[in-house]
């Protein structure tokens, strides 16, 4: 019994053996391919695009074949560093030309797409879906699109994010697209659509503007479309009777009435050159006040702002993003004000005045004076003090040479900012993660004292009520600003707005941005920190800006990039806290009197994870990096 036991024993382990490696060899290739695949897939873009502005030609090259190359690449983001595997394509406003880069299919892990501000012409793919069919966020915005918007796209279930505005689309939007119950942003606006629209579960999710400057759309939340009049059956047999040539000159009399109807409409609609149909929507509403933070502007109304900002013409937009437009508005005694107006919020009106009455307290030197806001009908606009030094990015990179960053000023932009943000991660209370940290987001006052802008509007825009918020549509950030752990763990944490800190220290000492260096050799496709870790030794040295070397101030901005090196280490937990950063910058530029003693408090021991630290000399920073 023993024996034959034992002999199938023997084979069922072959067997076992043999699967197993079956299995090992099957899975090596299909990751080979998977790899490869995106290689090829970020090739055919490279080949079927017109690359007007050469950034492709200059950052994708596919001769490195280094592991994790293509990660590298100028607006690509992948799963992990070291495998050729994209999660992301972002390429806006990068001049390319060409129709839809059908090969991009191969990128089969590919989440976020975005070609946007481009020259793409020609028709979107009819099988779409199997071109992308993971992809949470889409924007084909702002080309020159045309044909029909595919009955295929539907299928993309996962999508959160469509924008397809600012094309020359025509014909019908696929009723089909209102059964993506994911979608929470959806916009074809001044396109040439005609029809009725999507019936979408929550038929308010998507404002009227959505659908703005087309030609003849209807349906909720536009006017109702008007379908043929009901004929009884007296009324079709006297029409039988008549005869064909009565029905055709009523049809052609219906026609023209129509024709018309639509040529008065996009009359109506070339008469708002100005894109601000939604202001103009609440214009009238006169009784509608603003509530204001500050006494000195309390008797402020809606239409004063209207009024000062020129209806929010586009004329006055300032500054642009993800949670929404900032208008300037100058009052009639010359106050000038910063309107922003909100992109999306979730939250009803009573929970947003709940929000509102909290952030209204949130008040320090170092954010942006938050005045006030206001809820008009569906729309939600904060009122800010107007900041007239514009942001750090733009003082730093868009700029001539004879008007940039002296040192003194970039470590006093440094240490106030790192003071604002330390008092939003350890005094504020409930504490606050920006999340999206960088140069653009620090403003300049008229002494160039930093504020804090978009502090507390990752909850405006995501209603999450806790610490530790999670990331919503696969937006982690700007590019170059992201904490490596973020695309692994899409957890919001305090340490990773010390990384994105760590970069904008980066921007101040080398005078770089973030996603290109110009000093960087050919054959350097990185980014920003992946250049300055690379760095070692007295070959630092070299990655500090010019326009500051040789004029008394070398030992602290050598210091300064120390201090950037240990804020962008790649391990989380080695990061400082954003109060021992303050402590480091400050106590750096101590020479300058930026700052006092009780600028702002320690945090303790149970400070809920931030611990206790002691005053940091900046001698310690030299054991950075």
């Amino acid at each position: 019994m023993t024996g034959p036991f034992t002999k199938m024993v023997s084979n069922c382990g072959a067997l076992t053996i043999l699967a197993a490696t079956l299995i090992y060899l099957l899975l090596s290739c299909t990751v080979c391919c998977a790899l490869q695949s995106d290689v090829d897939c970020l090739k055919s873009i490279k080949i079927s695009l017109e690359d007007t502005l050469n950034i492709l030609a200059s950052s994708w090259n596919f001769n490195n074949q280094t592991e994790g190359y293509i990660c590298k690449f100028t607006g690509v983001d992948c799963w992990h560093p070291d495998e050729n595997k994209v999660l992301g394509i972002r390429l806006p406003d990068m001049g390319l030309k060409g129709e839809f880069p059908r090969g991009i299919q191969n990128c089969s892990s590919l989440t976020t797409l975005d070609l946007s501000n481009n020259k793409l012409n020609g028709s979107i793919p009819f099988n779409i879906s199997k071109v992308i069919g993971f992809v949470v966020n889409l924007d084909l915005s702002s080309n020159n699109l045309s044909g029909e918007i595919p009955v295929n796209l539907a299928n993309c279930s996962y999508l959160n994010f469509l924008k397809l505005d600012n094309n020359r689309l025509t014909g019908h939007i696929p009723p089909e697209i209102g059964l993506l119950d994911r979608l929470k942003t959806f916009s074809v606006e001044n396109n040439q659509l005609t029809g009725q629209v999507p019936n979408f579960r929550n038929a308010t999710m998507f404002p009227a503007e959505s659908y703005d400057n087309n030609q003849g759309l209807c349906g909720t939340p536009l006017p109702v479309c008007r379908g043929p009049a009901k004929k009884s059956p007296i009324g079709l047999i006297l029409g039988a009777t008549i005869g064909g040539v009565t029905v055709a000159a009523v049809a052609m009399t219906i026609g023209m009435f129509c024709y018309l109807r639509r040529l008065s409409r996009k009359k109506k609609k070339d008469e708002d050159p100005e894109g601000n149909k939604w202001a103009k929507s609440i214009k009238g509403a006169k009784a509608i006040k603003l509530s204001m933070f500050e006494k000195s502007v309390s008797k402020m109304r809606l239409n004063d702002l209207m009024k000062a900002s020129d209806n929010f013409s586009k004329n006055n937009i300032i500054g642009s993003g993800r949670t929404g437009t900032v208008y300037r508005a100058v009052l009639d005694d010359g106050t000038s004000l910063m309107v922003k107006r909100l992109q999306n919020s979730r939250h009803s009106e009573k929970e947003f005045v709940s929000e509102m009455a909290t952030l209204g307290k949130v008040k320090n030197r170092n954010l942006v004076p938050l005045l006030g806001f206001c809820v008009a009908k569906k729309e939600r606009l904060l009122v800010y003090k107007d900041m007239p030094n514009g942001n750090l990015h733009d003082k730093l990179h868009l700029v001539s040479e004879d008007k940039v960053l002296e040192w003194p000023l970039r470590i006093k932009i440094g240490i106030g900012a790192a003071k604002g943000f330390a008092w939003l991660h350890h005094n504020c209370n409930p504490r606050i993660i920006h999340r999206n940290i960088s140069s653009k987001c620090i403003l300049l006052d008229v002494e160039f004292e930093p504020r804090i802008s978009d502090f507390g509007l990752a909850r405006l825009m995501n209603p999450i009520d806790t610490h530790l918020s999670t990331f919503v549509n696969g937006e982690f950030g700007d590019m170059g600003y992201v904490a490596p752990e973020y695309l692994q763990t899409l957890v919001a944490t305090p340490k990773g707005d010390v990384y994105s800190f760590g970069v904008v220290l980066l921007e101040l000492v080398t005078g770089e941005r973030p996603t290109y260096v110009t000093k960087a050799p050919e054959s350097f496709k990185g980014n920003l920190v992946e250049w300055i870790t690379h760095l070692s030794g007295e070959s630092m040295l070299h990655a500090i800006d010019s326009s500051l070397s040789g004029k008394g101030y070398d030992e602290e901005v050598f210091q300064v990039l120390k201090v950037a090196c240990r804020c962008v280490l790649s391990a989380a937990k080695e990061r400082p806290t954003m109060f021992e950063v303050y402590q480091l910058l400050r106590a750096i530029g101590e020479r300058y009197n930026f700052t006092t003693e009780n600028d702002i408090l320690m945090p303790s021991e149970s400070d809920d994870g931030f611990q206790m630290v002691e005053f940091i000399v900046a001698q310690d920073v030299k054991e950075a990096c």
